[in-house]
């Protein structure tokens, strides 16, 4: 039974149901869950013989933060140029004709160079949107991508079957016929779904967005995946466009959408939800819907700015997620946490003046910035991005460090340039509030996959070569 022990951490933020953080504090790992945590001096006795020890009397350690949203074929395509300043719907209608030249080779190697990138800010669980299929592209090649660099995924199988012929978006020839889109789906999540606790690979039903797939192919999604027991993921309310398309197509604004063919429930996350409104909010709430907030991307396409404190107040399950490669063009989860944090700060400034009476009685006009606490703190940021990411993808499993939970952890170490004059005051604040650092250890389902801030289940230097052959294959198709 391997066993790895992270001995006498400077901090550890465990995330459990109290947000507890520990200081000279050791978590033991024994057969890929932690057997203990807590104060250094409790250890048990065999604790130091160990397989593996860790020193992290220097490292801030939290729990593997948790991506729930990321299309990660896109890294083939960052920063192309013609599609630089434009928003979501020009955006893609430039990027689908060179993604239409994809290739499972080109999958499978852009999808371990956004693990890659994840896993040295510290994700060690990821969802990921391949919804385009030319060439022999199938959801096997992201799933073998995964298994070799050894990230905890969640494949989610998309598709899209209405092409601009039939008054969709993408052009007809990156489009599948609906019958082969369900029935795939079905072998995917025949094959590669594991229910069970601690696992490696799970699958989800995923039709692209409301602008991209018929009405029959949503509702029916949403059978399938509930007849499998699995979850359910779109793309919803991105832009103003998006709302525009709903309600001209379908007369009805996309939670209206989503609610009548069965697209909310706790089995459901929505990516995006810029434009969600007060009933959308209220719907969302009601029902546990999830939702990926994705900061960097609305950003990067002008979208605007989602109503996150809200949702949370009303009870909404919010996690954080990079999105895809050619629309942030990052994938360092630790700044999108400190962007969500920010995003949210400077969107309660844009808030429009507020009448309150005073208990004197008094009345006054506040403004965004008068408003009292923050939108959001660091803590809250943090939050989001792991245990908040667990609840959005249905994983009870992950997300927090506590005794029975898998062995997904991540180490910061806080003698670097990031957290030099931050870490001696807050070692946690410092890691939202700072320069986003890379991790110096990941360790996932038990096993070490960045020691010292290197991979150790593949070699870098090689797939980024071949990485970037492709993308430049790709764009001069």
């Amino acid at each position: 039974m391997p066993s790895l022990l992270i001995h006498n951490a400077h901090t550890i933020a465990t995330q459990d149901d109290a947000r507890s953080e520990l200081r000279n504090a050791s978590v033991l790992v024994r057969d890929k869950v932690i057997a203990f945590i807590g104060p250094t001096a409790d250890l048990p006795a065999d604790a130091l013989q160990s397989d593996e020890v860790i020193d992290a009397s220097h490292h801030l350690v939290t729990p593997g933060l948790v991506n729930t949203h990321h299309h990660m074929y896109q890294s083939l395509t960052r920063a192309i140029p013609g599609v630089q300043n434009a928003e979501l719907f020009g955006w893609l209608q430039g990027l689908y004709p060179i993604w239409a030249g994809l290739t499972p080779d080109m999958v499978h190697v852009s999808t371990q160079v956004a693990m890659a990138e994840l896993l040295l800010s510290g994700c060690t669980t990821s969802s990921d949107h391949l919804y385009i299929y030319p060439h022999g592209v199938r959801l096997d090649d992201s799933i073998a991508a995964a298994r070799e660099i050894g990230m905890r995924f969640t494949a989610t199988r998309g598709s899209m079957s209405v092409g601009q012929s039939q008054g969709g978006l993408p052009p007809d020839r990156v489009v599948e016929q609906e019958d082969f889109i369900l029935k795939d789906t079905q072998r995917v999540i025949e094959t590669f779904h594991d229910a069970g606790f601690g696992a490696m690979t799970q699958v989800a039903v995923a039709p692209c967005s409301p602008f991209s797939v018929s009405r029959d192919l949503m509702r029916l999604s949403a059978e399938l995946a509930r007849a499998q027991g699995v979850r359910l993921h779109t793309h919803l309310a991105e832009n103003d466009h998006d709302i525009a398309y709903s309600r001209e197509k379908f007369g009805c604004t996309p939670t209206q959408y989503a609610q009548d063919l069965g697209w909310l429930g706790p089995d459901v996350w929505h990516a995006h939800c810029v434009k969600l409104d007060d009933e959308g909010i209220s719907l969302f709430a009601a029902s546990k819907t999830g939702v990926a907030h994705c900061p960097c991307s609305n950003m990067r396409l002008a979208s605007g700015i989602a109503p996150v404190r809200r949702m949370l107040n009303a009870g909404v399950p919010v996690g954080l997620g990079v999105d895809g490669s050619a629309s942030n063009d990052a994938a360092h989860m630790v700044n999108e946490a400190r962007q969500a944090l920010l995003l949210a700060r400077v969107g309660r400034a844009l808030q429009a003046p507020v009448e309150r009476t005073l208990p004197s009685g008094e009345r006054k006009t506040f403004f965004g910035c008068d408003l009292g606490p923050a939108e959001m703190t660091a803590r809250d940021a943090l939050h989001m991005a792991t245990r908040g990411g667990a609840q959005v993808l249905g994983r009870s499993d992950i997300g927090h460090l506590s005794v029975g939970m898998c062995a997904d952890l991540v180490l910061f170490d806080l003698n670097t340039l990031s957290f030099a004059g931050g870490a001696v005051h807050d070692p946690v604040g410092a890691l939202l509030l700072c320069g986003s650092p890379q991790t110096d250890v990941t360790v996932v389902n038990g096993q070490v996959v960045v020691r010292k801030g290197q991979l150790t289940t593949l070699e870098l230097g090689p797939l980024l070569e071949r990485h970037n052959r492709m993308a430049l294959q790709l764009a001069t198709r």
